[in-house]
């Protein structure tokens, strides 16, 4: 089960995991974080944060805790089997989220890397240009929609060279250098499968076939890689 979520160098768990997993009702644990306030707040630089949610047409607030903010709520609880359980897990699970961030910042720090992703952002934005060229092409020739072709074309990309169990907030920046170089070259295969299609007036519909197909040979010749895996987020390509 996920306790941890990641938004960018951030890890944090919820009231509402605390609460589900300590068999408790949440407004107890809501309770204990209003009422400890001062306590969770000078335990983090970050402070804490209060957040309104939805859920089955039901909603109310609850609190976004970091580990050690999460860690001084538990103590406040009953200590029963299954407390003891969810600290341990949760402590995995925070863990292994820290450990993450702390490869891709020195990642990121890597002139190798910082070169291959801002030319792999040049080769993206030609992408799109053409990409854009196709969805008017596609909207003279009847598409209702054509504008999800910036999705489908990404999506297409993705799931055919990556292995990913879940979304990511920016996907290219997890990715490694050689990941990075091969999503450059799909996206080159794209661009040039979208002007020969154009350039031969096929059927938009064709068009995206033909690009899949190419992208479908490449992936086999490279094969397919694992992305790292972080917090749930919307997807991104850039």
């Amino acid at each position: 089960m996920k306790l941890v979520t990641t938004d960018g160098d951030r890890v944090y768990t919820t009231s509402r995991i605390i609460a589900e997993n300590g068999e408790v009702q949440h407004q107890a644990i809501m309770k204990l974080v209003r009422n400890y306030s001062d306590d969770l707040k000078s335990l983090s630089t970050s402070g804490f944060e209060i957040r309104k949610f939805k859920t089955a047409g039901r909603g109310g607030e609850e609190a976004l805790l970091d580990e050690i903010q999460a860690t001084f709520i538990i103590t406040l609880m009953k200590n029963s089997k299954k407390v003891v359980q969810f600290k341990k897990e949760l402590t995995k699970q925070f863990f292994k989220q820290r450990e993450i961030i702390s490869r891709l910042v020195q990642q990121q720090k890597d002139p190798s890397w910082v070169n291959v992703r801002r030319d792999g952002k040049q080769v993206y934005f030609q992408k799109t240009d053409i990409i854009k060229d196709f969805v008017e092409y596609a909207t003279s020739q009847g598409s209702k929609s054509a504008k999800m072709y910036y999705i489908n074309f990404a999506k297409m990309e993705n799931s055919a060279l990556f292995f990913m169990k879940q979304k990511y907030p920016n996907l290219r920046e997890l990715l490694t250098i050689i990941q990075l170089m091969q999503v450059a070259t799909a996206d080159t295969v794209i661009e040039k499968a979208i002007k020969e299609g154009m350039e031969q007036e096929i059927f938009y519909k064709d068009i995206y076939k033909l690009a899949k197909e190419r992208i479908i040979v490449y992936a086999e010749l490279v094969g397919k890689s694992p992305v790292l895996q972080l917090g749930e987020n919307n997807e991104t390509n850039r």
